[in-house]
């Protein structure tokens, strides 16, 4: 596939810059950063961090439902 995208000047540049630095072709760099990009975003949002999944929490805190009843009911929904 081909896509055709406008890039500002300066960043246009540091892609140049650094693909020259690693002696790659330009777009093979493009293709490289695009790929880790993608890779990366999909595995930071599919898992949670072990700081968070060991989480054991307060046991002395009340329980959420434990309050349940203090809610006031739902209003009836206003069509117009």
């Amino acid at each position: 596939m081909q896509i055709t995208i406008n890039i500002p000047k300066d960043l246009e540049q540091r892609l140049i810059q650094q693909a020259t630095q690693l002696n790659i072709p330009l777009e093979s760099f493009i293709l490289q950063s695009l790929r880790q990009l993608t890779q990366t975003s999909q595995s930071k949002v599919a898992c949670w961090s072990d700081t968070i999944l060991s989480y054991k929490g307060d046991p002395d805190f009340p329980a959420f439902e434990s309050y349940r009843d203090e809610l006031l009911p739902p209003r009836e929904p206003e069509l117009f």
